[in-house]
């Protein structure tokens, strides 16, 4: 091991003790986007009222029998979108439904952003 390769893990290490220290905290460490449902609002997860919506839907038309490439088509055709401004896939609605049926591990600490409101606003969200 080089001094360089030394140095480099130290910095991950130290880095990986800052993430570990701020999850025990019950705070968002930051790996790669949070998920859909939920946004980062000054390091701490929260749900996304628009996203927790489109959720609801993937899930009523799930329950109703339809299949992962029926749902995504329905949430293209009414322009709904993915956390990135892309379309859906069957991929990205089999996703959200491992997640709400816990078949993906959730991340646990995540406060509603608005405690006045629980029902989100009824519009078009995510519409392009």
């Amino acid at each position: 091991m080089t001094a360089h390769n030394a140095n480099n893990q130290s910095a991950w290490e130290r880095l990986e003790q800052g993430r570990q220290a701020k999850a025990a905290k019950g705070g968002y460490v930051g790996y790669g986007s949070p998920p859909f449902g939920q946004r980062s609002v000054k390091g701490e997860l929260v749900e996304d009222p628009i996203e927790t919506q489109i959720i609801e839907l993937i899930r009523r038309h799930h329950k109703s029998g339809k299949s992962l490439q029926k749902i995504a088509d329905w949430l293209n055709y009414h322009g709904y979108t993915t956390k990135r401004g892309q379309q859906w896939h069957r991929i990205s609605v089999k996703r959200v439904l491992d997640r709400l049926y816990g078949k993906t591990p959730r991340i646990v600490g995540v406060n509603s952003q608005s405690q006045d409101s629980p029902e989100p606003p009824q519009s078009n969200f995510n519409k392009q």
